[in-house]
């Protein structure tokens, strides 16, 4: 409940910041990239090229003193979301989440990892949750392994062999780790592109079988921090539809027997995906985009932007240009010109975390979700 009672004025601190009445204050969401080395080699990303294109690249990320600098200057933050590169690949990452907790609080964190370095990610998952159940027992901590198809075919999306294999393993040797944390939630996820759009139906039932605990899924985009913006990986919309029409039937079928928290994410997953489609479709902003005002993109090098499809084109700053202070960056003149062009509808995607934010920010859509967590 408190973090509701902060929720609600916080919501119409950002509809007044969309009209540029108000300032955007501090968002709920916080992605942050903390590291772009990967291992995967994946069709629909190239994430990876950077250090090998520029090795020296990889010292210029954040230090751990530069973190806490930054997360010191931001306040509560509701979701935090890590990304990468691999996050468990960063040296110091349980120390990147010890700085997380103690500065933003969040209720959230969740991390994908391409389950590849089992034995480190195992380790340093331990670890955090030895520091939360000590420290911040009432924080979710969910680990998302990514399984984008069965078998071999997994392995020739991601790039190397064997890494289907070790998503198995690491996803039964994470449900091990419930019982030491209540609140760890396994859950499995699959980013929807042209080379498995076609087998979504036998991918969402083999993963169904293994009883995660969510199961998540997005479409892949052309992002410019994916450095993918020139390849042809997202479905089009008639393929799009006929994949998530078997997760729609699924989440209508087992609506009512979820527990409160499940119903709530399913509500906003079906929304999303009517949305997404729609946006397919229409090519267009089909709800206004609250990126940078609800949502912060963090990239390992401390760049601000209102989100990672806009991108190194539209950032609104590096963090160490303003002395560690997020509130000057957020509030700075570059950052306003993102907002407006945002806000002018210049662009448009169906970007899964955002959406969310956006629906519980839009009132027809909201009035939707409610209905379906409630009828």
């Amino acid at each position: 409940m408190g973090y509701l009672k902060e929720l609600l004025p916080k919501m119409a601190q950002y509809r007044l910041a969309k009209t540029g009445f108000s300032p955007p204050g501090t968002p709920i969401n916080l992605t942050f990239s903390v590291t772009n080395v990967c291992q995967s080699r994946c069709r629909t990303c190239n994430i990876w090229e950077i250090y090998q294109k520029n090795p020296e690249k990889r010292f210029q990320e954040l230090t751990l003193d530069e973190i806490e600098k930054i997360f010191k200057s931001m306040g509560h933050i509701y979701i935090f979301n890590v990304s990468g590169g691999e996050p468990f690949l960063r040296p110091d990452f349980v120390q990147v989440i010890e700085l997380a907790c103690r500065y933003l609080k969040p209720g959230i964190i969740h991390i994908p990892t391409n389950a590849i370095a089992e034995k480190q990610i195992m380790s340093k998952t331990k670890k955090i949750i030895h520091f939360l159940k000590k420290n911040f027992p009432a924080t979710r901590l969910t680990i998302k392994p990514s399984l984008d198809h069965i078998d071999e075919r997994h392995d020739d999306i991601r790039g190397v062999p064997g890494n289907f294999d070790k998503v198995m393993s690491l996803f039964d040797s994470l449900k091990l780790l419930k019982p030491e944390f209540d609140n760890l939630h396994v859950e499995l996820g699959t980013v929807i592109s042209r080379w498995n759009v076609n087998d979504i139906e036998e991918i969402a039932s083999f993963i169904t079988k293994l009883d995660p605990e969510s199961y998540r899924n997005e479409i892949a985009e052309q992002r410019s921090e994916m450095l993918n913006t020139k390849n042809p990986i997202t479905p089009n919309a008639e393929e799009y539809k006929r994949a998530i029409n078997f997760f729609v039937s699924q989440i209508k079928a087992n609506m009512k027997n979820k527990i409160f928290f499940h119903r709530i994410t399913n509500a906003f997953r079906l929304e999303y995906y009517n949305l997404a489609i729609r946006i397919l479709n229409e090519g267009r902003q089909v709800i206004p985009c609250y990126a940078g005002i609800s949502n912060a993109h963090m990239t390992p090098y401390g760049d601000i932007w209102a989100c990672c499809t806009l991108g190194y084109e539209k950032s609104m700053g590096n963090l160490r240009d303003y002395n560690y202070d997020f509130s000057q960056l957020w509030n700075s003149r570059q950052a306003k010109e993102v907002r407006q062009y945002i806000k002018n509808k210049n662009c448009f995607c169906p970007m899964a975390n955002q959406m969310y934010s956006n629906i519980l920010l839009h009132g027809p859509s909201l009035r939707r979700v409610l209905y379906k967590i409630f009828v």
